[in-house]
């Protein structure tokens, strides 16, 4: 039997008492903060810094990019992450990761030009793909085998209360302060947290080191960063056609491609391919990682909605959206409930179709739509994700061996990450390339500087409007974001029912059985 099958058993180990085993969960989950909040506090900024007066004038590729090289580094360098706790401990990883990420907070706080942004948003993603694993492993480790689910379920609650948070708290930052406070946050709650984890979490180790896997991260990175690149530099030439663009993306299959050729030649992948030969373990990863990419696509051109062409303070933007993340975490808990009562197929198949339409209907949207009638969307849009992610995500490691649990945490939180990496690309080409179509038109006749600025995004043709006074060149503007967003918006919707087809088809019974397929 080979070491990617051989059960691991565990060296006896003092088990803490019920106080300090909760009192090392409260530490976990303060420190998980930096990466919920970060996953959502970037969004409300978005405008913002797309602003070449009040930030730093970022064109949509650019953003993408900020946006993108957080969850390309953390998608890649997950395993690596886990692979270097096990060998120097993950009290060690938890503190290189926080430390790492302050850092990286402060250098995009402060940020002269969007390169400088990317870079830091690229460090704190190599350091949350530190921070997650670590944190996973403490858990397991610090709790007995029939006390995990509810310590893996109270951190998942928090980190709905972080995905809830994050926006409201950007909003007021923004609203009080200049853009790299969003970031510069961090810096005291990495302080705190550096303190309480040195104080309180044991330095665990793995009794079976796994190997860093080099060759693994250069070719999963090359392959993801390239795909992404090809993508969203199809937004920036407005086509797929340039060979620069289908070659990169044909590149970046290729690798990817041949990363996974090579796990499956390995005994110890960090990333396990093989484990995807199960059908419902399949279907329910696939699923998330649609799910991840809609939801990051849509992100995207949300935040230029409200705040670009509804013109609502940044503060007033959380707020509005704020229904949705509490939507998640109200449907959680009810969704794993009824999954007991009846399947995880049945609530979270239909639960993804019902987000898909609360998706598409942004569609129907425009300048004179109710506000209120955004809200109620983005509260059934989150409700119903918060039903598929929790039940999915449980049914999807539930259904492998002890043994092979943490190579199933390591396959799940790429493929989410892998998600959201293309997620921003797909959704910020789709919206780019219509936009820059529908407004060509009413660019004729304008001098050549203001046509490039125009047709660079919304946001740098409403500040050449105003700065010309040309209210026409202003409604152009609008009209084509309107027009990219409800094409946008389309194709997000079909990205989520792609999802639920998926769940209804791999979670179907197995007809020998009457249990889900594996």
């Amino acid at each position: 039997m080979s070491s990617a099958t051989r059960p691991v058993s565990l060296p006896a180990r003092p088990t803490p008492a019920p106080r300090r085993r909760g009192l090392i969960l409260g530490v976990l989950v303060f420190s998980q903060l930096l990466i919920w909040l970060d996953g959502t506090i970037l969004s409300t900024a978005l405008e913002t810094l797309a602003d070449p007066v009040r930030g730093l004038g970022a064109t949509p590729g650019q953003l993408q990019w900020a946006t993108g090289a957080y969850t390309l580094a953390f998608a890649c360098l997950m395993f690596t992450g886990g692979a270097l706790g096990d060998r120097f401990g993950h009290r060690n990883a938890l503190l290189a990761g926080m430390a790492l990420f302050g850092a990286a907070s402060a250098l995009a706080a402060y940020a002269e030009g969007p390169a400088q942004l990317i870079a830091g948003r690229a460090v704190m993603g190599a350091s949350a793909a530190l921070l997650v694993p670590a944190t996973m492993a403490v858990v397991g480790w610090t709790f007995e085998p029939a006390e995990r689910p509810a310590a893996f379920g109270t951190l998942s609650s928090f980190a709905g209360v972080g995905i809830a948070a994050g926006p409201v708290l950007a909003g007021g930052l923004l609203t009080a302060f200049w853009w790299g406070s969003v970031f510069l946050v961090n810096v005291p709650v990495v302080l705190i947290g550096l303190g309480f984890v040195a104080r309180y979490v044991p330095n665990f180790r793995s009794p079976q080191v796994r190997r860093l896997d080099p060759g693994g991260l250069l070719l999963s990175t090359g392959g993801l960063g390239l795909l992404a690149y090809g993508l969203i530099r199809a937004g920036q030439e407005a086509s797929f056609a340039r060979p620069g663009v289908w070659g990169c993306a044909a590149a970046g299959i290729a690798l990817i491609a041949a990363f996974v050729a090579t796990e499956l030649r390995t005994a110890d992948p960090g990333f396990d391919p093989r484990l995807l030969a199960q059908r419902r373990f399949a279907a329910g990863n696939t699923a998330l990682m649609l799910v991840f990419l809609a939801m990051t696509a849509g992100s995207f051109y949300l935040a230029f909605y409200l705040q670009g062409a509804r013109h609502y303070s940044a503060f007033q933007a959380s707020l509005l959206g704020l229904p949705s993340a509490l939507g998640v975490v109200v449907g959680s808990p009810v969704a794993v409930r009824l999954a007991r009562l009846t399947s995880v197929r049945g609530v979270s198949a239909s639960a993804l179709a019902v987000a898909a339409t609360a998706m598409g209907a942004l569609a129907l949207f425009d300048a004179a739509t109710p506000i209120v009638w955004y809200s109620a969307v983005m509260a059934v849009q989150g409700t119903a994700l918060g039903m598929v992610i929790a039940p999915v995500t449980g049914a999807v490691l539930g259904s492998l061996p002890l043994e092979r649990s943490g190579a199933g945490s390591a396959v799940n939180s790429t493929l989410r990450q892998t998600g959201s990496v293309l997620g921003v690309a797909v959704g910020g080409t789709i919206t780019s390339i219509v936009y820059r179509s529908s407004i060509e038109g009413s660019l004729t006749g304008l001098p050549d500087g203001v046509r490039l600025q125009a047709r660079v995004s919304a946001e740098l043709a409403r500040h050449v409007a105003a700065a010309t006074n040309d209210p026409a060149l202003a409604g152009a503007a609008d009209a084509a974001f309107f027009r990219a967003m409800h094409v946008g918006a389309l194709w997000t919707a079909g990205f989520a029912l792609a999802g639920a087809a998926v769940l209804a088809i791999g979670f179907r019974p197995d007809p020998r059985t009457g249990r889900a397929g594996s």
